[in-house]
């Protein structure tokens, strides 16, 4: 295995603008998210952003920054377009995609979710992890995810699957097998995609495998001032 990680950013942010430039705890938050991926002992990472202003705070950082088309639909096709860019030889055969808005991000669930791709049936790997709070569990910004084994049949908002048992929150970090994201954004939005607003349900729908990884607890996704606020004081008191 030779994995890339590239974390997508872009300063439009519907609910948040400019958070990649966010302070936490006197650092943006992109270089946040940048340090939790360099714990996890892969070497070569980048951010893959749409403006300059990213990309300087990262390069300050002594990150790698790969600037992107702004008009891009999706944190996929940016990857991609990133990785065409920074590795037109082909030498990395995995590329995890790590969201820019997670800078609690436990650095051993990128080595847990690589790990599925030891399964050559496998196309894509993510994680989940339990959801322990009641409300969530019927939070349509909470995705659930619906597993046989550690494979994922269904991605939704709603809580699913009914009954009793345990529900999974998935996680937004995804480890593609390189042919598989080059056949992922090649893909055209799928009717279930389009229904849920959830990306990954286009590869299921094409007859792709996702491998799924579980954990133990969700980091915190920065997309609203409040949770923003939120990371600043998981810094603090980390300090």
């Amino acid at each position: 295995m030779n994995p890339i990680i590239l974390i997508p950013a872009r300063m439009a942010a519907t609910r948040l603008p400019g958070k990649p430039l966010a302070d936490i705890a006197g650092k943006p938050m992109i270089v946040r998210v940048l340090e939790r991926a360099k714990l996890s002992g892969i070497r070569d990472i980048a951010v893959a952003c749409d403006s300059e202003a990213i990309a300087a705070a990262v390069e300050k950082a002594g990150g790698r920054a790969v600037l992107t088309d702004p008009n891009l639909p999706s944190g996929s096709d940016r990857i991609w377009q990133a990785l065409t860019k920074i590795d037109p030889q082909e030498k990395h055969d995995i590329v995890l995609n790590l969201q820019g808005d997670m800078p609690t991000f436990e650095p051993m669930v990128i080595q847990k979710t690589l790990a599925l791709l030891d399964d050559p049936a496998i196309d894509i790997a993510t994680p989940v992890a339990e959801i322990i709070d009641e409300k969530e569990k019927t939070d349509p910004s909470v995705v659930k995810t619906v597993m046989a084994g550690n494979r994922a049949l269904y991605f939704s908002r709603a809580a699913v699957p009914h009954g009793d048992g345990p529900l999974y929150h998935h996680i937004g970090l995804y480890a593609y097998l390189r042919p598989a994201l080059k056949k992922f954004v090649a893909l055209p939005p799928s009717p279930l995609e389009k229904r849920e607003k959830l990306e990954q349900l286009r590869a299921l729908e094409a007859g792709m495998t996702i491998g799924v990884a579980r954990v133990e607890a969700v980091p915190l996704g920065v997309d609203t001032p409040e949770a923003l606020q939120k990371a600043r004081e998981w810094y603090e008191q980390k300090n």
